[in-house]
């Protein structure tokens, strides 16, 4: 319980801490004279869209609608009233079909059976494995009860897992027996051999302390409970009763989820989001998205992307549940086949992605044989999509509908682009301010905030703020500074109509003997090469220069090319401190889970493949 409460004082961020906190309270000033001056807002068809003023990069977005202040579990029965007959939800790989109202009785069952064997309101629960009808069973049954979950990546191995789980002090572990070469029961045995041998829901484990109740989804297994049997046990009327006796203590502002980032920088650090933080954010997405404009028909969301990231929990699961939208699980895991299948045979309409998973599904080899026609939108986030690619997706899957950009600390989307937004526009940026949602971009240099198309770090303020990273004070305190503008460490510039482009990443800029050059913008420019399929630029130690520039490309199939061929084409086109130094043939990238480039193993990779 002092964790618990620990947490939501942390979410408040109380004012008058020291260190880089003042520092950055003295550089945040600044945004205030622009906003001084109010925020001059234009009407375009029927929205309000906001401009930066003053020649400064802050925005504010539209406030004129109101926040939503339900729980997941309201939403859920809301939408389950509006359209009970609607499909919810279908698992291709698990061949599940459930309607708005077999969902929420299944949801109530499940919220119901995790209070009967002991979980609490504030109790932490890992959710650990591959896309699956039982993921978002938990992670609705979670919500309602109150629970926490924890999102566990399905490739963590033993190390990884027993960090996650002491860092939040999950009290109940839920997993498949296995999924491929992974082994979740024989992984967890590995730091906690006394499941085998211990009463189901009665564990005692040295290791993890917290750990009580571990629950099997498919397969009896010792020491374990049975998912089905979780769920069978919720059934009775005497525990249906004390879950909606229990719904009356859950505040919209409680912490529901804990998403661990994807680790591309370091340790995984546990972002902790309340229903406020998601249903809001999922929310004011599909109005962007002008999901309340649809028939039933136009409202089938094809998911590749793993419900363990907040892509897939957030803008998957939870959009689906606002707008009584169909989500469709293509795979257990991202299959570019599988979803042009999904696609295909279930008139897909809006299709989900990291830039590295449409790569794949464009690169099919029998792309042009699936019907596709239904296609009309989708979302693009995770990481920088070079405009390239943007042009290939909207004009290969008629994806016309979005771009977004987001950080899991934000809940996850802060910008995003109309559908009226021209194909340059979507291309070249990731869209505008979304509403109830601040941006300002610093020059860290000035300590000001910076001028229009000039880069700094990009900041975000509002309700999509995190409550904090658990357990971890000190690791908020650095990324959210007194005045609640949560650092987003991403280089971006903003131009005179509010749209945002990433440069990249400030750790990952490169300072080369003085000159600092962005990644991004060299990725952008070699996408332009004909024989280049996927290019990532990363700096090397040089003990001279203190950075070279190394670009790693993978060529497209059948395609063969040279290193001096490639600078060749650099000469003329960009500066002469941004050809790089190195470049670098590559099959693949190392990736996390959720598809994104780990820039910093990479990095480490060309340094011992060059001996540096």
């Amino acid at each position: 319980m002092a964790v618990y409460v620990g947490m939501l004082r942390l979410g408040r961020l109380c004012a008058g801490s020291s260190g880089v906190l003042g520092a950055r309270a003295a550089l945040s000033r600044s945004w205030q004279e622009a906003r001084l001056q109010g925020v001059r807002f234009l009407r375009e068809v029927d929205r309000m869209v906001s401009t930066p003023i003053g020649g400064l990069s802050y925005v504010q977005g539209c406030t004129k609608k109101h926040l939503n202040s339900k729980t997941v579990g309201q939403c859920l029965e809301t939408t389950a009233q509006r359209v009970p007959e609607r499909e919810a939800l279908v698992v291709l790989h698990e061949d599940v079909r459930l309607t708005f109202a077999q969902l929420k009785e299944e949801v109530d069952k499940a919220a119901s059976g995790l209070l009967s064997i002991g979980l609490c309101k504030g109790d932490r629960l890992g959710m650990w494995g591959p896309n699956s009808y039982a993921w978002v069973l938990m992670q609705l049954a979670t919500a309602q009860a109150g629970i926490i979950l924890v999102s566990v990546n399905p490739a963590y191995q033993a190390m990884e897992l027993e960090y996650v789980l002491k860092k939040v002090g999950c009290k109940a572990l839920v997993f498949p027996k296995q999924f491929k070469t992974q082994q979740y029961y024989n992984v967890l045995k590995q730091i906690c051999p006394e499941v085998e041998n211990a009463q189901p829901g009665a564990l005692k484990s040295q290791r993890l302390p917290d750990l009580t109740t571990v629950i099997s989804v498919d397969a009896p297994l010792p020491g374990t409970l049975l998912l089905d049997e979780v769920v069978a046990a919720g059934s009775t009327r005497q525990h249906l009763d004390q879950l909606q006796y229990n719904q009356q203590f859950l505040s919209c502002h409680d912490p529901i989820n804990i998403q661990f980032t994807s680790g591309t920088t370091g340790s995984p650090k546990g972002a902790t989001l309340s229903h406020y933080n998601i249903v809001n954010n999922s929310n004011i997405l599909g109005e962007r998205l002008k999901l309340h404009e649809k028939t039933p028909e136009q409202l089938r969301m094809i998911l590749p992307n793993p419900l363990y990231h907040c892509l897939g929990s957030v803008a998957g699961t939870m959009m689906c549940l606002m707008y009584g939208a169909t989500l469709i699980l293509a795979s257990p895991i991202f299959n570019g086949k599988k979803a042009l299948e999904a696609i295909s045979r279930e008139r897909g309409t809006f299709l989900y992605g990291t830039p590295t998973m449409f790569v794949d599904i464009l690169n099919q080899p029998d792309f042009s044989s699936y019907d596709i026609s239904t296609m009309c939108g989708g979302v693009i986030a995770g990481s920088p999509a070079p405009p390239e690619l943007i042009r290939a997706i909207i004009n290969k899957i008629n994806m016309k509908d979005l771009v977004a950009y987001g950080t899991t600390e934000n809940s996850p989307v802060t910008f995003a682009h109309f559908p009226e937004d021209t194909v340059e526009q979507k291309a070249e940026s990731v869209g505008r301010i979304m509403p109830h949602t601040e941006a300002r971009i610093m020059n860290m240099e000035a300590g000001t905030l910076a001028k229009l198309n000039t880069p700094g770090e990009l900041c975000i303020r509002g309700y999509c703020v995190m409550l904090g990273y658990w357990g971890e004070p000190q690791k908020t305190e650095e990324a959210v500074d007194q005045d609640k503008w949560y650092w987003t460490g991403d280089v971006a510039t903003m131009n005179e109509q509010g749209f945002c482009k990433i440069v990249g990443r400030s750790k990952d800029m490169i300072i080369r003997g003085g000159e600092n050059i962005y990644p991004a913008e060299l990725e952008d420019f070699f996408h332009t090469h004909p024989k280049v399929q996927e290019v990532q630029v990363v700096g090397v130690k040089d003990d001279r220069m203190g950075e070279e520039i190394c670009a790693c490309i993978r060529l497209k199939d059948g395609e063969e090319t040279t290193v001096e061929e490639i600078k060749a084409f650099c000469k003329g086109k960009i500066s002469h401190f941004k050809i790089p130094k190195y470049i670098v043939f590559v099959t693949n990238y190392p990736l996390t889970i959720s598809g994104k480039i780990q820039k910093f193993k990479l990095r480490e990779q060309m340094e011992r493949h060059l001996n540096l």
